[in-house]
């Protein structure tokens, strides 16, 4: 049963040093990395070999996961510009071996002159979609590097400045272009390639790609590290660059006011309470709000445990069409109460109710689609508000660390959607967050709780969560890519470990259906594809078929197996991050 839990004993020491790990411009097809010794070695794991190894170089340096997990963000900003960086933010979760987990906010914030009105022409009507992710509009205060500093400052155990070296190097020396960005590069120059600078990196002179095995140097972001190491975070929030950033955004921005200095300067990131519950007496914890992800993870998981699943089998129809009538629930909850906390009340405590999850769970029928549900009405609710409007993207990029002490670090890093805004300053591009608000503020006179506010920041999708096994020791690090698909993801991968027994690399290999309300996507090529008639016949509308979005929908994972802790990427992603010898 699913219910807030905040405190629960971790027993055993773990892993005790790392055996040294290199970095270079030379990319692997390394997806799961090799067992090993549980109380001997730490683990790393992202959505790039490269930038694993940069956490792994950490790690044997005698680095904490924390500062592991630094590391690899920064070095995904280097090789996997489409995805994160240092221009957005994230969620930093860590669970230590005493049993504390601790959350750390990195969420982008609105500028001060932001209002309701926000993404609303002239005319009343929301902007065009370009108009609003393309400029500096969407452009959010960037909180990772906040983020980072905080985290570290906690929890880290080498100097600051040395968790930037394999980054610096990668940059500086160049990595090879692999399949995946070359093919998100593809079709997006006038995004990816709206600043000068980006387009002569990534693409040729008559607007092509650039081939699969180049090398791509990045001087400009490696100078923006060597700053931001050697002065830390006022490199990015101290007054003068603060009035560099703000000059930027304004010169991109179509209001007469925008982001200023001082909303840069004054940006802090925020410590939040986790949200916990027990899922067949496993400990599950992630990050609450302004994330929806924690809360819709532990909203699935709660509303599916009292079927047996593990009788059913991960090829059961019954499962699926389970797991996909849950995941409605949690996402019809989701869009009416998740929002800031700092400005909307949340009715947290309410929403991971064992009774309230009881009285919701009753809605599933074994035999039968329900139409897509509205929200509940949990315990704790002090206002209702309307579902809002905005551009669906799919992004984001998730890594996880395990150091020698056994803490575990589970971090999503986000710019957005593919290239962010589309523009870039010192190398880097700036996020597209704020296009995660509502676009219409409200519906009739009733308000919307993710409407944009000044100081607010948006509602997110990531769900960077950690899981203990029922002795309490630490047993999973998980999350994902993916906007809107991440909990789902998540969720599924969860139960594919504990209801089903699967290796990780096989639980993050499952297939991936969604519910919206108007129809149900699944994923083509899949043996969900192949049950398509059987899912219709139980009363679901399949409106899209397809394979998943490359380079947005993934999960990445570390798990503690008998064997020892292993780390593993999405399988769909074999033979795409690899480039040619």
């Amino acid at each position: 049963m699913l219910n807030r839990v905040l405190a629960s004993i971790l027993a055993a020491t773990l892993l005790a040093s790392c055996a040294a790990a290199t970095y270079s411009r030379q990319d692997t097809d390394t997806l799961t990395s090799p067992a090993v010794d549980a109380y001997s070695a730490g683990v790393v794991g992202s959505a790039d070999p490269r930038a694993t190894a940069a956490g792994e170089a950490i790690l044997a340096k005698g680095g904490s996961a924390t500062d592991a997990a630094i590391a690899v963000m920064l070095a995904l900003t280097v090789v996997e510009p489409q995805s994160s960086g240092i221009g957005g933010g994230g969620f930093f979760v860590r669970a230590d071996a005493n049993g504390q987990v601790t959350t750390i906010d990195g969420r982008e914030t609105a500028p001060s002159a932001a209002g309701p009105d926000w993404f609303l022409g002239e005319d009343g009507a929301p902007v065009a979609r370009r108009t609003a992710v393309q400029s500096g509009l969407s452009i959010g205060v960037p909180g990772n590097i906040a983020l980072a500093a905080e985290a570290h400052r906690k929890h880290g155990k080498i100097a600051w400045s040395e968790l930037f070296e394999p980054a610096i190097r990668l940059a500086e020396e160049g990595f090879v272009m692999n399949p995946r960005l070359a093919k998100s590069l593809d079709g997006m120059i006038e995004r990816a390639g709206a600043d000068l600078a980006m387009r002569t990196l990534f693409y040729t002179p008559d607007g092509n790609v650039r081939n699969v095995g180049s090398v791509i140097v990045r001087k400009d972001l490696a100078e923006t590290f060597r700053v931001i190491a050697n002065r830390g975070p006022a490199a990015m929030y101290g007054p003068d660059a603060a009035a560099q950033l703000a000059k930027f955004v304004s010169s991109k921005t179509p209001r007469q006011f925008t982001m200023s200095a001082r909303d840069i300067f004054q940006y802090r990131p925020a410590d939040r309470e986790p949200v916990c519950g027990s899922y067949r007496s496993y400990r599950v914890c992630g990050m609450g709000p302004p994330s929806s992800g924690g809360m819709a993870v532990l909203q699935i998981l709660g509303l599916l445990e009292r079927f047996d699943l593990a009788s059913m089998g991960p090829q059961a129809v019954t499962f699926w069409h389970l797991y996909l009538e849950a995941q409605e629930l949690a996402y019809a909850d989701r869009e009416v109460f998740i929002a800031d906390p700092d400005f909307v009340s949340v009715p947290v405590v309410g929403l991971l109710d064992q009774d309230y999850l009881d009285r919701r769970s009753r809605l599933l029928d074994t035999k039968s689609a329900t139409p897509y549900p509205p929200a509940g009405q949990p315990a704790g609710l002090v206002e209702l508000h309307e579902t809002g409007e905005g551009p669906d993207e799919g992004g984001t990029s998730h890594l996880v660390a395990v150091d020698a002490k056994g803490t575990m670090v589970s971090y999503t890093s986000t710019i957005e959607g593919a290239f962010g805004s589309g523009l870039a300053f010192g190398g880097y591009h700036l996020n597209n967050e704020l296009t995660d608000f509502s676009f219409v503020p409200r519906k009739g006179d009733v308000t919307v709780a993710n409407r944009v506010e000044a100081g607010k920041r948006p509602r997110s999708s990531m769900a960077p969560t950690v899981v203990y096994d029922p002795q309490g020791k630490p047993f999973l690090a998980i999350g994902g890519g993916g906007g809107m698909f991440i909990p789902i993801s998540t969720a599924r991968s969860i139960i594919g470990v504990i209801d089903f027994g699967l290796s990780l690399e096989e639980a993050l290999g499952m297939p991936l259906l969604m519910g919206f309300p108007g129809g149900v996507y699944i994923e083509s090529n899949s043996m969900l594809a192949e049950r398509r008639e059987q899912l219709e016949g139980l009363g679901h509308k399949i409106v899209r078929e397809s394979p998943l979005p490359f380079g947005s929908v993934s999960t990445v994972a570390a798990m503690r197996t008998d064997d020892g802790w292993v780390a593993a990427y999405d399988p769909r992603f074999k033979g795409k991050l690899a480039a040619p010898d």
